[in-house]
């Protein structure tokens, strides 16, 4: 009786096994790395701003986003608990519990910053300049961009509300923060 033998492996194979690994370990897409998740990778995605992908400036590493608005201030912000910050680079998030109410809040330093103000401008959205701000200073209807010296930070709301609820309180948290960039 004749045996059937199999057919030695394709050798492209072996590669794609090996770019397989090397992409798994890259961590892509949002998923961990092969060494295991790293404490400052986001919990969840959302629909934010490019973070810078170069180093940080010394003076832009010097800022920690999450000083800048703590968590009583996001919650009092949100209106509603929010669970702890995450921060990831340049920013951190605090987002509202999965059993809701809905509430994001969203502190973004430097080069992401300027760029979420930057893509708003493209987009045509109402931006109205805020007087006595830092350096320079805008809010539109759920986020405020302000400047102080070659510092950029936004800080975005995500709420379920009428977004003029959120003015004033969107305004005051920028001046607070102003003053510890």
């Amino acid at each position: 009786m004749k045996r059937n033998r199999s057919r030695p492996p394709s050798p492209l194979v072996p590669l794609a096994v090996l770019a397989s690994l090397a992409l798994s370990g890259c961590g892509g897409h949002g998923q961990p790395s092969a060494a295991g998740p790293s404490p400052t990778e986001p919990a969840t995605a959302t629909r934010t701003p490019e973070a810078s992908t170069g180093a940080p400036s010394p003076k832009e590493a010097a800022v920690d986003p999450c000083a800048l608005v703590t968590k009583q201030q996001a919650e009092k912000l949100a209106g509603t608990t929010l669970d702890p910050a995450t921060p990831v680079r340049e920013t951190c998030t605090y987002t509202g519990p999965v059993t809701g109410p809905t509430a994001q809040v969203e502190i973004f330093v430097g080069d992401g910053a300027k760029k979420y103000l930057d893509i708003e401008r493209d987009l045509g959205h109402t931006l109205r300049p805020l007087t006595g701000i830092g350096d320079e200073a805008y809010a539109e209807d759920e986020a405020v961009f302000l400047r102080r010296s070659d510092r950029w930070v936004s800080i975005r709301l995500v709420r379920l509300n009428d977004p003029a609820e959120n003015r004033r309180p969107l305004e005051e948290l920028a001046r607070q923060v102003a003053t510890r960039i």
